[in-house]
């Protein structure tokens, strides 16, 4: 069995900032012996606005956020899974995406959000996420780590369930949802979106979580967790403090495997559509 490593933060519009927070979990993962981190989306930074998402964003070969924590990896020797900003072609959007560094410190596998986060909520947030992010346009294969076979979603793709039975149709383990959900469709929908996905999958959840006020416009609900193939909370953080935080679990691919060879999920593709 792996340790797993699950981190929280409270990013800000400073990356300075942002990759100190983040220095704090990568240490306490390493001392704990995990043999991965996940951090949530948008590590780098969140801004106030879509302007000024689109001004501080940098590549990820000048980024002084991503560059900050490759060398911190490779010291480490510690896989990291983070969200951050990429410049988007034509210069007037980014993307989002989730980069995969490894113990040597090399970006091995990058993921761009597919699903983007437009919502207008009645006495809540009005967030416009395609004003400033370019949808991505595939689905990347799943692929092999120290904690297992890890499958990349970020966020909003959580509520389509179709990325994550693809990814389990590829033979994901680990399906990640890192975030920087709302407070309200947090409170809602977070806890209940990572247990289904788990369920139907049978497969373990790793959802790094946002948390606390970024700047006045906007707070993220945190509620970091880890949960077992069977739906189980095996690991969460809380949504009060937007200090960096940590939690950890074992990844054991023994019990997913005698979940998934004891209650089969034989889909019906003569019926319905493969995924």
């Amino acid at each position: 069995m792996a340790i797993a490593a699950v981190g929280q933060i409270c990013s800000t519009a400073s990356m300075a900032h942002n990759l100190s927070q983040c220095r704090q979990l990568v240490n306490k993962a390493a001392a704990i012996g995990a043999k991965a981190l996940f951090l949530p989306e948008a590590s780098d930074y969140i801004a106030p606005s879509a302007t000024e998402t689109v001004a501080l964003v940098q590549p990820v070969t000048s980024s002084e956020f991503v560059l900050g924590l490759q060398d911190m990896a490779r010291k480490a020797k510690l896989p990291v899974n983070v969200g951050v900003h990429e410049p988007a072609q034509g210069g007037e959007k980014v993307k989002n995406t989730l980069l995969w560094i490894d113990e040597s410190g090399e970006i091995v596998q990058r993921y761009q959000k597919l699903h983007l986060f437009d919502v207008d909520i009645k006495g809540g947030p009005v967030l416009k996420e395609s004003n400033s992010v370019e949808k991505g346009m595939s689905i990347l294969p799943p692929f092999e780590t120290p904690v297992g076979r890890v499958g990349l979603t970020i966020c909003f793709d959580l509520r389509f369930p179709e990325i994550s039975l693809a990814l389990k149709r590829q033979n994901a383990q680990i399906i990640t949802y890192p975030s920087a959900f709302t407070i309200p469709t947090g409170r809602a929908h977070w806890e209940p979106l990572l247990r289904a996905r788990a369920i139907e999958t049978e497969s373990y959840v790793i959802a790094a979580a946002q948390a606390g006020r970024h700047n006045e416009k906007r707070a993220s609900y945190g509620h970091s967790m880890i949960i077992s193939p069977w739906g189980e909370i095996l690991a969460e953080l809380d949504g009060e403090s937007d200090e960096p935080q940590i939690a950890t679990a074992e990844i054991d691919l023994r019990l997913l495997e005698k979940v998934r060879r004891e209650m089969p999920l034989l889909r019906r593709s003569d019926i319905y559509p493969k995924v």
